[in-house]
């Protein structure tokens, strides 16, 4: 098996698997490339030769009615031990942990350009490293994760190129059936605690800051949907939740003109101001320059592009989210990254809690 994907969708049960058991996934250089394909899709933030868009061309698509269905399914046995050696051979020289002096840094440099007027958003991300303490095989983790997150977007991916990482995100970058289609966007973060864990955040009020950070991002899709698409329709911003964290969410539904291509499209949106800022090109290159701890494929997007689905039998659909509350696993630690959105009012405290706050997703994971 050279390559494979266990994905499952928001408030769904099914569990798809795709595998590629020949010839190993194909890279490609740039969104535009996907125009026309059909597999999975593994993209990072910032495409290049050591991190390449790859997609899985699967010879096998199976559908579970649930992920402990396919758990039991004695046909599924992944050689997880060999995946993780090879993976942990890739990985080692990829740097030390961004920990909270080196974010310090990064903080202090992102915000004095965003005081400065230079930018209205840079999303400063960073990664943590934790130590693997006991011997739970990926497949353990995924299940995990779709027991605890049932709102969220799960998928464990395992490519030669991009390794193994698993995700849990709320963010959809493209999602569409036949010539019906939709975005959302995302931003803007608060932590439920104590009685507003039994809700969905309907309580919480939204800080100036949050309430600005989400609006940037959403007009930022509007402008680029009115070049590709019609009938375009927003709803929102709404509070929404996600695992015990709530986002600021506004829905776009729209119809792509007939000369409308989804490899354009997606390299028009990636990355959107939710992971990367605005301006968009001078932000991305500031990060790509500024960063403390290399991205990898935190930030891009996964999912299903053009598979046949078991929820909707009679088309392909594309099912493609932002790779957010991911983390990567190696063979002796387990890689978590998480990022947020600064502004020119951003304090350095409140944004480090919060990329603790969304590190959380998986470290839930991790203590199960």
């Amino acid at each position: 098996m050279t390559g494979f994907a266990l994905y499952r969708l928001p408030h769904e049960q099914q569990v798809t698997m795709v595998a590629q058991t020949e010839v190993e996934p194909l890279e490609l250089a740039s969104c535009e490339d996907l125009n026309g394909r059909t597999g999975f899709v593994v993209a990072p933030f910032a495409v290049s030769t050591a991190t390449p868009i790859v997609l899985i061309q699967p010879d096998i698509v199976k559908t579970f009615p649930s992920v402990s269905d396919f758990v039991s399914d004695e046909s599924n046995q992944f050689p997880w031990e060999k995946l993780s050696v090879s993976l942990g051979e890739t990985t080692s020289s990829l740097g030390g942990n961004s920990n909270k002096t080196t974010y310090s840094d990064d903080f202090s440099r992102f915000f004095l350009h965003l005081n400065n007027g230079d930018f209205r958003k840079l999303v400063l991300s960073r990664c943590a490293e934790v130590p693997v303490t006991e011997n739970v095989s990926p497949l353990e983790l995924y299940q995990r994760a779709c027991q605890l997150y049932p709102r969220l977007f799960i998928s464990l991916v395992y490519t030669p190129q991009s390794g193994m990482w698993l995700m849990a995100t709320p963010e959809i970058l493209l999602e569409g059936i036949d010539n019906q289609w939709r975005t959302i966007a995302l931003a803007g973060t608060m932590k439920l605690e104590g009685d507003d864990l039994q809700g969905e955040g309907e309580n919480m009020t939204w800080s100036t800051k949050n309430i600005q950070e989400q609006r940037y991002v959403a007009t930022y899709l509007m402008n680029c949907l009115e070049r590709v698409a019609d009938d375009i329709r927003e709803e929102g911003p709404r509070t929404v939740r996600a695992a015990n964290l709530v986002h600021l969410r506004s829905d776009f539904t729209f119809t792509f003109y007939n000369n409308a291509r989804v490899g354009n499209v997606l390299q028009m949106l990636h990355p959107t101001p939710a992971v990367c800022g605005l301006p968009k090109q001078e932000a991305y290159d500031f990060i790509l320059a500024n960063e403390h701890t290399p991205r990898l494929y935190y930030s891009g997007f996964m999912g299903p592009l053009n598979l046949p689905s078991a929820i909707h039998h009679s088309s392909p659909t594309t099912h493609l989210y932002v790779s957010l509350r991911c983390m990567q696993i190696t063979d002796n630690q387990y890689r978590l990254y998480a990022g947020g959105g600064l502004l020119k009012d951003s304090v350095e405290e409140q944004e480090w809690q919060e990329t603790e706050a969304k590190m959380e997703t998986m470290r839930r994971v991790l203590k199960t």
